[in-house]
């Protein structure tokens, strides 16, 4: 039987989720943040990981606001 991989709890991911669907939860589907952010945090998985949990909050912050579109004035 092959082996099946479990997602690995990461607290960095789940914490900048619950900041960033607060902040984006008029403009963005939940399910699009959780991906951004987890996208974010393997794009980022060389670095420290005492530095983490910002770098994957401010990126995925980065890349959520680029997919908004601006409201027409």
């Amino acid at each position: 039987m092959p082996a099946v991989a479990l997602p690995v709890v990461d607290p960095s991911v789940d914490l900048a989720v619950a900041r960033l669907a607060e902040e984006f939860a008029d403009r963005l589907r939940p399910q699009l943040i959780v991906h951004v952010v987890r996208n974010c945090r393997r794009d980022l998985g060389g670095s420290p990981v005492g530095a983490l949990p910002e770098l994957v909050e401010r990126l995925a912050r980065h890349r959520l606001s680029e997919s908004v579109v601006p409201s027409p004035r």
